[in-house]
């Protein structure tokens, strides 16, 4: 190969390597930048606390919003389900949830809270209180997920085992006859059923200050590409 067309390729490898690295770095960043935005919203929420009405969490034009909301209805008498995989101070355990009509017709997912998990991985009960029962919390977007990798959930006894909350595929599933709000109630950690539970949105997700020093190093990495490309050039126009 010639030495100039040689010269040319390696340029555009590292040229299209570095542009890759900048971009993870960029998308880090606006992850940051999301993930701040939202817990700066979740603080102001949770130090006014002004209730809006559960028929908010269906509204689709504030499904990443965060906030605070009460209202009266029904647990439905579907099975329970178990979102795998959490962790609180340090132990291995599931988050419950169930799904719950308001009085005016919304239906959502509320969390119940977390649970252990034992050696055997047997899943806990879920209780599922009775009658019209009032509840209140934290209207935010379903937990993060990552890599959407396999099925959402899949059937497990008389519930569901859910990799992830996907609320399309809860209602799909559960066999709901409406579509589920896409934001998901987290409890009061006041109110008078259910299990441990806090209202820390992030407990389960790198925090934003992970991602940016993410991206600092993806920024660095697209750095060191561009200055090695620069001095290998460099040496060999002086051999």
């Amino acid at each position: 190969m010639h030495p100039r067309l040689k010269l040319t390729v390696w340029w555009l490898l590292a040229l299209l390597l570095a542009a890759g690295f900048a971009g993870l770095g960029a998308w880090q960043s606006r992850r940051a930048v999301e993930k701040q935005a939202m817990l700066d919203e979740a603080a102001h929420v949770l130090a006014h606390r002004m209730p809006g009405p559960l028929s908010a969490a269906a509204d689709p034009a504030r499904a990443r919003a965060v906030e605070w909301a009460a209202g009266e209805g029904r647990f439905d008498a579907r099975g329970p389900l178990w979102l795998d995989n959490q962790q609180r101070d340090g132990r291995v355990g599931v988050r419950a949830y169930r799904i719950f009509i308001s009085t005016d017709g919304t239906s959502l997912l509320v969390e119940l809270g977390w649970l252990p998990l034992p050696g055997d991985r047997a899943l806990p009960a879920i209780e599922r209180p009775d009658g019209v029962v009032a509840v209140r919390g934290l209207l935010s977007p379903p937990p993060s997920a990552g890599l959407a990798i396999g099925p959402a959930l899949a059937a497990q006894g008389e519930g569901w085992l859910m990799a992830r909350v996907d609320v399309a595929d809860v209602a799909r599933q559960t066999g709901l006859s409406v579509p589920l709000a896409p934001r998901v109630l987290r409890l009061d950690p006041d109110v008078p059923f259910g299990y441990a539970r806090d209202l820390v949105l992030l407990s389960n997700t790198l925090p934003p200050e992970k991602h940016r020093g993410y991206a600092v190093q993806w920024f660095a990495l697209a750095l060191t590409v561009l200055a090695t490309a620069l001095i290998l050039t460099f040496r060999r126009k002086t051999r």
